[in-house]
């Protein structure tokens, strides 16, 4: 047994290269007979760790840890797009997801097009024979849309589409495999990681099977893969496509604190689930004009009732009216952290429209949601009716003057 073997929390393997014991097994290993470490930028022992957790988590067959959610992002549509390909994409959508999709991708020549997150009719009547991806948030980031995850599921199998989603506010919450999902990605930043500590992403992939989607002549490409790792032939593509030559790869530190937030993830989701709920039946009762779908007056309440019956995440957002109004009920909490962040044990906060979507036009930023005086809020661990009372306070001192 080796020091290593025992140690109750996992080891961080912060070298970049491994040796090999010798010229054959090094061949091995580039051939992918022998599961031993290749070089970081294609796989870490630490990250191999956090990559089997979240394979297990999700209940799929492998998983590829990346250095950002956006990488996770990239390295998912990237797999499966090439120039002339198409990504429909549907529900609300984090700016970063955006812009990947609407300004860059473009450049490529793969384009996106966006469909309101309950308009299926529309997103099945623009499936051609282009289209290689459906992408969606489970929960639209900061919007607060919900999707019907099974219909789309439904229609991408139908149409034996790939169908990606980002499942980063509801691990664990949301099982996106379950309902027709291929790939699930996630900002492992966010409430996994859970303290603002490690960045990182991940995207966990579904088993191909005998008669499947990407046996079809829509991913020949995906081909050699397939007759050489079968069930696998998606994590292949993506190591070997985008992984091996775009460099999105996981960091062995980053890894190794996300595996210290897995621990807890199970008792901070219920924490901060409830809390939600709580939070904005208070302020909403104060006179504050939230959004959350957990109040019967959110259009997507139903959806959120039946389908995400133990909560929608960490957001909640504020709409003041105005930028000034929004400056002025920030900067008089006590208990906000302002931040880009999400997921966080502490409650942060940010007023959109001046800092991630500042750059987006009109037209952008109201298919996404943004208004002037839109605050996103990402509720922590805090005592609920202490948070409560600090936004209620606040927004009485905003509305007084």
């Amino acid at each position: 047994m080796s020091n290593f073997d025992s140690a109750i929390s996992t080891p961080i393997s912060s070298s970049a290269s491994f040796s090999y014991s010798s010229s054959k097994e090094a061949e091995d290993i580039f051939s992918g007979n022998c599961s031993k470490p290749l070089y970081s930028r294609m796989g870490n022992p630490t990250t191999t760790v956090l990559e089997s957790k979240m394979t297990e988590l999700e209940n799929g067959i492998g998983a590829v840890a990346t250095s950002s959610g956006m990488g996770a992002i990239t390295m998912s549509i990237m797999s499966l797009c090439s120039s002339g390909d198409e990504v429909l994409a549907i529900g609300g959508l984090f700016g970063g997801s955006y812009a990947l999709l609407s300004q860059t991708l473009p450049r490529y020549d793969i384009q996106t097009k966006f469909f309101d997150a309950s308009d299926l009719k529309n997103l099945e009547k623009n499936i051609t024979d282009k289209t290689k991806v459906i992408f969606c948030e489970s929960v639209g980031n900061p919007n607060l849309r919900l999707v019907d995850l099974e219909a789309i599921g439904k229609i991408a199998t139908k149409y034996n589409i790939a169908f990606i989603v980002d499942n980063t506010i509801t691990p664990k919450i949301i099982q996106p495999l379950k309902s027709g999902a291929d790939i699930v990605v996630y900002s492992t930043t966010k409430i996994i990681s859970g303290n603002s500590s490690a960045l990182g992403g991940i995207a966990v992939f579904r088993e191909i099977k005998d008669k499947d989607k990407f046996k079809t002549s829509r991913y020949s490409f995906l081909n050699p893969f397939i007759s050489k790792l079968g069930a696998k032939a998606l994590i292949g593509a993506s190591k070997k496509r985008i992984l091996r030559d775009f460099g999105m790869s996981a960091n062995a530190n980053a890894s190794y604190h996300t595996l210290l937030g897995l621990e807890t993830l199970d008792l901070r989701n219920e924490r901060v689930n409830k809390s939600c709920e709580i939070i904005a039946s208070n302020i909403q009762k104060a006179g504050l004009n939230v959004n959350h779908p957990s109040l019967s007056v959110n259009c997507d309440n139903t959806l959120y009732k039946t389908n995400y019956k133990n909560g929608c995440g960490t957001i909640i957002t504020i709409d003041m009216g105005t930028k000034e109004k929004a400056f002025k009920f920030l900067d008089n909490t006590k208990l906000l952290t302002l931040t880009a962040n999400i997921g966080d044990s502490r409650t942060l906060a940010l007023h959109m429209a001046s800092t991630i979507y500042s750059d987006f036009k009109s037209e952008e930023k109201d298919f996404l949601g943004i208004t002037d005086g839109l605050i996103r809020l990402s509720i922590g661990l805090e005592d609920p009716n202490d948070i409560s009372k600090d936004l209620i306070t606040s927004f009485l001192s905003v509305e007084s003057v």
